[in-house]
Order: C-alpha cells, then structure tokens, then sequence
C-alpha cells in the first residue's frame, strides 16, 4: 500500500470515529505549518486567499469550512505545485466539508452548540462538572426528554435522538475518556419524577463499567467548592496545536475559552473538585445507597 492509499485511509478512519471537525483540525494545522516552513506571513497568505490573516488564523484551528479554490492558492504559495503533493491536501478538505451527523439538526441546533458537537466529536478527553442535571453524555432518554421538556419545546423527541446519537462516542474503538462531577444536587432533582430518575442512576451505575467513563459525586457533605460558576467542560484533542477547549453554556448561547490562563484557572477549579469529591469506587457505592433509598420510598 502506498503512502498515499495509507494517508486516504487514515482520513477515512478519522472522519468516520471523530467527524470532519478533527479533520478540518489536521489539515488546518498541516497548512500552518507549511506557511511557517516558507516564512510566509499571516497577512501575506490571507492576501493570497483574498482574506485577513484572522481567516488564515481560523483556517489553521480548524474553526471554519474550506474552500478547495483557496487550498489550491495557499497551496501555490507555499510551494506545493507538483500534482501528487497537492491532492492529499485537496482530498483533506473535500473531506473536512463533508456534514457531521449532527448538521442533519442544523435547523434544531444554535450554531454555538452545533460547534461544540462537532469538538466533542473530537475530543479524547472530556472533563465536565454538573450541579443541577446529570451530564448529556449520560442521560436515559427518559431523563432527556424530561431535562427538555422544562423548556416547553415541540421538538422534544428529535432534541432526545441528538443527545443520545452524541452518547455513541462512548462506545466507538477509539471513544474518549469521559471523567464526569456530578453534584449530590442532579441525583436529588427528580427530574421527570422518582421512576424516571432511579432508572437515570441505575444508568450511572451501568455506565461507570465503561472503562473509558470516571463518575464522581460531589457530596453535600463535601460543603463548599470553587465552581461557583456553575457548569462547565473541558475538552482535550490529540493533536498538539488545538488547545484545550473550556466550554460554559447560557440560555441562548455559550463561551469557548481556550487562552492558557483561563484553561489553566478551570483545570485548576476541575482538580479541585476531583479531590473533594467521592472517589469513582467510593461514588458506586453512593449511588447504589440512594438507589435503595429511593426504592425504599416507594
């Protein structure tokens, strides 16, 4: 097999595990460095693309869709002219382009989440914290529907089938780790009613089997704790030029922190709760005892 056949085989590979985000991400960063080998500047390329060396920036993040006529003039003045050098670059966009699962909800999904989809796709490690809900990656779809419905929406069910296809990135060969804080709070909330959320514990208990997927409960008994903020992710991606991503969702929209200070503070708050919390084996044990003292209710 050629180098050529290998390099078309592994983009294949990581569109079908990962999405075109991760490729948009590689060819992004392959393209950077080209024009840093060339000594070429931002400005200078954005001039080429008809653009500002802000697209450029976004182009080598892997923050926007690629235009093949503009890889071909990147591509020029870099220096690549020779046909079989072009074409796997040319290949990586057509393929970067290709729409995610998730854009067949485009008219459902804000754009700001649609992104964050696309980077959780992605990403192989994700650390999230919950005060009032058990995160989406590890609802029921009872439990989903029930979360959704407290907005009153009529697109329920195909809000439910968005968030239980993202959950099949638990179970792919090469599935992200998924370390998880929930807050006593989320199992306390009978989001949906007490059968609802026993069935979303037994879910939790089931789950943390995954050896990919680390639950901890932030106990009351924990007292204080520095996410004061509320909710938040943090997303890591293999590739070394995409930072760590920190993710904070509002109502009607969302933040991507990804400056190191601002990383390293959430990371830093993220450590913290980890130690406060229960241990993974310790947070078994807890859900198991609620469980019975749920059943006990009955």
């Amino acid at each position: 097999m050629t180098n050529d056949q290998d390099n078309s085989d592994n983009v294949e590979l990581l569109v079908a595990e990962r999405g075109p985000t991760v490729i948009r991400i590689a060819l992004g960063s392959r393209l950077r460095r080209l024009r840093e080998s060339c000594g070429v500047s931002r400005e200078a390329a954005g001039d080429a693309i008809r653009g500002s060396h802000a697209k450029i920036s976004r182009l080598e993040l892997g923050r926007t869709g690629f235009k093949e006529r503009d890889i071909r003039d990147l591509l020029t003045l870099y220096g690549v002219t020779d046909d079989d050098k072009r074409e796997p670059y040319l290949d990586m966009a057509r393929k970067a382009n290709d729409p995610g699962w998730w854009q067949s909800y485009s008219d459902l999904l804000p754009a700001w989440f649609e992104t964050y989809v696309g980077l959780e796709q992605a990403a192989t490690t994700i650390r999230t914290y919950e005060a009032q809900f058990i995160p989406g990656l590890l609802q029921t779809a009872d439990y989903a529907r029930s979360v959704i419905m407290l907005g009153n929406d009529d697109e329920t069910e195909r809000r439910v089938a968005v968030r239980i296809r993202r959950q099949k990135i638990l179970h792919r060969r090469a599935a992200p780790t998924l370390w998880a804080v929930i807050d006593e709070n989320a199992l306390r909330r009978p989001v949906g009613g007490m059968k609802v959320l026993r069935e979303q514990i037994k879910h939790l208990i089931d789950i943390s089997e995954l050896p990919n997927v680390r639950i901890q409960v932030l106990p009351y008994s924990a007292g204080g704790h520095p996410a004061a903020g509320g909710p938040f992710s943090i997303l890591r991606f293999p590739e070394p030029e995409l930072p760590d991503i920190v993710y904070t969702e509002q109502l009607t929209s969302s933040l991507y922190m990804e400056k190191r200070h601002d990383v390293e503070l959430y990371m830093s708050v993220m450590n913290q709760l980890s130690v406060q919390a229960l241990s993974p084996a310790e947070s078994l044990q807890f859900l198991a005892a609620i469980l019975i003292e749920y059943a006990a209710g009955d």
